[in-house]
């Protein structure tokens, strides 16, 4: 049996050593993404496919101009984005027909698409003029997290929804959202404090942030998958849990409506570029105790996902780095 001690301290060391070097590596991103929140580059500019005339890029802090927003973060979606555009933008029309005062805007935001995305984004651009709307050019890949992020900073919404290119959730379920908004935001307006409740506030100055949720599909969900994307969902659940906290059962639906005053305040800090920028803004909205409303929507499993097994190590990754950025204080968060 002599011989097995040096083969169990051999491996005690390893995994010290691997260990060390993990967290090492943890601490050294996260303060290499400390400033990630920053904006670095030049004021966008949209530009009108019709005329070529550039068109001024809005920013979050400005007045609102439209109603809602609709942000689509596209990364080589040439065959799906057509279909979810199309329904969108029937929609839309629809109840702009019916409700004068209701106003709208499309973003579509580019991350570095390597196939037709572009073309098809400005189709509808001609189609539906510059103002309904626009497309925005990442250049290269970033990230879903970093494209949404983009597309709500330089919005013009009161309303600001993210919604996923695939379509996956009926874009009519908006007015779920929506209406639990209003309430709660109206609730504020006329219960809140003296600031708030000004006669010259709007739905838009109150922080109010609406999820979208499929936790209501788990059951038939748990029962269809294999064993162990069970067991990694559910260990991805703990792990959110640990990070964010409670609240949210279902952090990654792609469908969340904010605010203007919400998004401010959020995607002004959010530093995540890819999958679980979700998770931050769970984080991000009980910092600022920003009301949080979890909404059962309508959502179907549409071919062509991005998400995969090996996803699951990145958002674990992601996750330590914005643990330990928040917690150690090196990731400040901007009020």
């Amino acid at each position: 049996m002599g011989w097995l001690w040096p083969i169990v301290e051999f491996i005690v060391v390893v995994v010290l050593v691997f260990a060390s070097g993990l967290a090492a590596a943890i601490v050294f991103e996260a303060f290499r993404r400390r400033f990630n929140h920053t904006h670095l580059e030049s004021h966008p500019i949209f530009e009108d496919p019709s005329s070529l005339k550039q068109v001024p890029c809005p920013y979050v802090f400005d007045p609102a101009e439209k109603y809602i927003s609709l942000i689509i973060p596209a990364f080589n979606e040439e065959r799906r984005l057509p279909g979810a555009l199309a329904e969108t933008m029937n929609y839309l029309q629809q109840r702009a027909a019916k409700d004068k005062s209701f106003s709208y805007e499309v973003l579509i935001v580019d991350d570095g698409s390597a196939d037709g995305t572009k073309r098809v984004a400005f189709e509808f651009v001609r189609e539906h003029t510059v103002d309904n709307v626009r497309v925005i050019m990442l250049g290269r890949n970033h990230g879903k997290g970093e494209a949404i992020r983009k597309g709500m900073l330089h919005s013009r919404g009161e309303l600001l929804l993210m919604l996923d290119a695939d379509g996956a959730t009926k874009v009519t379920d908006l007015e779920k959202l929506e209406n639990q908004i209003h309430a709660v935001a109206e609730k504020e307006l006329h219960f809140g404090d003296s600031g708030a409740s000004d006669s010259s506030s709007r739905i838009s100055d109150i922080p109010v942030a609406a999820f979208g949720s499929r936790a209501h599909l788990e059951e038939k969900a748990l029962a269809t998958r294999k064993w162990y994307r069970n067991f990694l969902m559910k260990g991805f659940h703990v792990v959110v849990l640990l990070t964010a906290g409670p609240g949210i059962r279902d952090t990654q639906c792609g469908f969340k409506m904010f605010t203007r005053a919400a998004a401010r305040r959020l995607f002004t800090n959010i530093r995540l570029k890819r999958w679980c920028f979700d998770v931050e803004l769970v984080y991000l909205c009980k910092w600022f105790h920003i009301p949080m409303i979890e909404i059962s929507v309508n959502w179907s499993e549409i071919p062509g996902s991005k998400v995969n097994p090996l996803s699951i190590p990145n958002m674990l990754w992601e996750m330590a780095l914005m643990s330990v950025g928040y917690r150690t204080g090196m990731w400040k968060i901007c009020t």
